[in-house]
């Protein structure tokens, strides 16, 4: 069977099955995508969510002993799946090649480079030996590798080296699609740099179409046009590479960016919370639903399909991606005074998103706290709307629920009452919107209180805040915050008033808290330090306006506006 030349690779369906062990493992899971002559797509995901068993389907290598392929594989309009063994070989090496990802692994220790290199020539060409050297002395140059190398061993070669030998050998009889799968694993940064370099440099000049496997981030950005998101066997999102990276709209993608040092160079790594399931839900639900931030009760029970959601833009989420939890459109607030007014919000807009850190940066005086309490319903905007779960806000009722909104005011001293204990303090949310009995309410004390690393016995619970230190009172203004298990908690200075030792270790609880929990957060700082340490994204704030906003990397690696890159001239001065 044949259809239309329009891809040079076009997989429907594709599903690989370990069933050979006990119990059967799909790893690639109806996985369908196509390709282009001459484009490069990258396919990104965890350790074990079937990028490498993608490339061992696409190439044949799974023997019918290890595994079963199903689905269509179509190379030029013609259908791989089912050929036998004999035809497969015309196509592998000759127009399908891979680069393998272990080079100690896939290499032969007792043959020299010359004769694996040779190999596929010796195959697909009737070429005397003497051909076939001339043949590797070009390849090794084409690499880089001086033509010497082709009398060693493997093992005489770096790690470096060797990925250059297996491009060289997958490259030997001039495929026109080059599957490459982990180049850079346990490489060094200059050989890293190196491979990738030299792959930019080969596609330009031969032409090659690339399907790139990788976790590196890095790796993706520098050589793909296009991305594909994997989990479980799965594809559970698609899009422009430099679109994903900027605004990923699954909330597994958005993880794997958040643990990416190459792209957030400078904040504290968190990986997502939980360990990659071996199938999805039980009842057939998302395979995500255990980690994601925003699951409901239609993930666990269908499986989302892989929809268009925008200009070639695709997820796999019953929600049809990352959801807005607070969009805030031209809020106004103007203080008037005696003899002045003073317009401290100026049609400000924002947006937080699901499970999403947001930090609000700009130098005291800025409008960030008069912002923070229009959100919360502590001061009335003068003019704008606010949604949350797009509703729209009116008075307070988004603080007074559970799954909702809560600040953490910056003066823990004035936002807990130094007549009241520790428990009642913590409590007092769920009494007024009068949750549960007694001893359900206590329970949830205790819980926030552990969440925080606060004692739970009875002599802390009863002490009056007026005894604790500065860093206790702040805790406890945070358990307060968390007891009604919000959406959105809005972080307001919180580390302000405290040393850098209490302020560091505040910080990274907080953070660690919103990693495990999956609410979102808006972080009010002045600190830009601070900021790129927890930020996904960052709005500044100049006189009331928001005056840019954008990936965190982005702003604080190439800002636009000139008063953003003031606060970060200021803030980093002692860092030049």
């Amino acid at each position: 069977m044949t259809v239309e030349n329009k891809y040079l690779l076009e997989i429907k369906n594709l599903a690989v099955t370990y069933d050979h062990v006990h119990p059967p493992v799909k790893a690639v899971d109806g996985v369908s995508l196509q390709l282009r002559k001459n484009e490069c797509l990258g396919i990104i995901g965890e350790s074990g969510c079937g990028k490498s068993s993608l490339a061992l389907g696409i190439t044949g290598l799974i023997k019918g002993d290890e595994g079963t392929v199903t689905g269509e594989i179509f190379y030029k309009g013609k259908n791989l799946v089912g050929l036998p063994e004999s035809k497969l070989k015309a196509y592998r090496w000759r127009e399908i090649a891979l680069v393998f990802q272990n080079s100690l692994e896939v290499l032969n220790p007792v043959l020299k480079i010359r004769e694996q290199v040779g190999e596929p020539l010796k195959t697909h060409y009737n070429l005397s030996p003497a051909e076939i050297d001339q043949r590797v002395v070009k390849l090794l140059e084409m690499v880089g590798l001086d033509p010497h190398w082709r009398h060693h061993y493997p093992h005489q070669l770096s790690g470096g080296m060797r990925q250059r030998v297996l491009v060289a050998m997958a490259l030997s009889c001039d495929p026109q699609l080059l599957i490459v799968d982990e180049p850079t694993t346990a490489l060094d940064p200059l050989s890293k740099n190196e491979i990738l370099r030299l792959l930019q440099s080969l596609q330009k000049k031969l032409g090659f179409t690339m399907l790139l496997i990788s976790h590196d981030l890095g790796v993706i950005k520098k050589l793909t046009s296009r991305v594909m998101t994997m989990y479980c066997g799965r594809i559970v999102e698609a899009g422009l590479t430099s679109e994903v990276l900027r605004n990923p709209m699954h909330c597994y993608t958005r993880g794997l960016l958040n643990s990416s040092p190459n792209l957030f160079k400078y904040k504290d790594l968190w990986g997502i919370a939980g360990e990659p399931a071996n199938a999805a839900a039980p009842n057939g639900g998302c395979a995500f639903y255990a980690r994601c931030c925003q699951n409901g009760e239609s993930c666990s029970t269908s499986r989302p399909l892989l929809k268009y959601v925008g200009l070639e833009r695709m997820v796999a989420c019953h929600k049809g991606g990352i959801e807005t939890f607070l969009r805030a459109e031209g809020i106004k607030k103007t203080y008037r005074l005696k003899n002045m007014n003073v317009e401290a919000v100026k049609e400000a807009c924002l947006e937080i998103k699901s499970g999403e850190v947001i930090a609000l940066v700009g130098e005291s005086g800025s409008g960030k706290s008069t912002l923070a309490h229009i959100l919360v319903g502590v001061l009335k905007a003068d003019a704008g709307q606010i949604f949350f779960k797009n509703k729209k806000v009116k008075g307070r009722w988004a603080t007074k629920m559970l799954g909702g909104m809560q600040i953490i005011f910056q003066d823990p001293f004035s936002a807990t009452s130094d007549r009241l204990r520790v428990r009642e303090v913590v409590r007092e949310p769920l009494d007024i919107i009068r949750w549960g009995g007694k001893k359900e309410r206590e329970a949830e004390v205790n819980r926030v209180l552990q969440m925080v690393q606060l004692p739970v016995d009875a002599d802390f619970l009863n002490r009056y805040c007026q005894a604790l230190s500065g860093g206790q009172r702040q805790r406890v203004a945070i358990a307060r915050s968390l007891i009604t298990r919000p959406k959105l908690l809005i972080a307001d200075e919180v580390t302000s008033m405290l040393d850098p030792s209490t302020q560091a270790n505040l910080l990274r609880e907080l953070k660690g808290l919103q990693n495990r929990n999956g609410f979102a957060m808006l972080y009010i700082t002045h600190d830009l330090h601070l900021a790129r340490k927890v930020a996904d994204k960052v709005y500044v704030m100049y006189q009331g306006d928001i005056v840019e906003e954008g990936v965190s990397f982005e702003i604080f690696e190439k800002p636009a506006h000139f008063y953003t890159k003031q606060l970060l001239q200021e803030s980093f001065r002692d860092l030049i």
